[in-house]
């Protein structure tokens, strides 16, 4: 069965919205994952003038919302709500000392993937610069 010239171009044609319309999706998620990692920054360094450091450990984040008991200086809370999961579902990765930034701390998502550690992951250090 051949398909005519016109048939091809409407397929393509289709292809081609279907191709933008979920690099699209794609984009505004990691435009929103951005945001959300510079909103967490902006309220970690706010924790870190008012306490002296930032929080420790895997669960840091949680500090942001909720007073950790053996802190002294805590004048939160820093956020407005809960920490949400990213926009593919997955919880947000913070640690301090950061690996990959040893005086400061690391975050970041997993990324459309949901596989921490590949190349699709986004970072404070691809936001900010840390």
């Amino acid at each position: 069965m051949e398909i005519s010239p016109s048939a091809a171009a409407i397929t393509n044609l289709a292809s081609g919205r279907l191709q933008t319309e979920v690099a699209t999706k794609v984009l505004d998620k990691v435009l929103d994952t951005q945001t959300q990692i510079a909103t967490f920054s902006t309220a970690l360094d706010a924790f870190e003038v008012d306490t002296g450091a930032y929080p420790l450990g895997s669960g840091g984040l949680q500090y942001l919302v909720a007073a950790p008991g053996d802190i002294s200086g805590w004048r939160g809370p820093y956020l407005k709500s809960d920490i949400p999961a990213d926009p593919w579902g997955h919880p947000y990765i913070y640690e301090y000392p950061g690996k990959t930034n040893p005086t400061g701390y690391d975050l970041r998502s997993s990324g459309p993937d949901g596989q921490a550690n590949t190349a699709d992951d986004l970072s404070n250090g691809t936001v900010s610069g840390r």
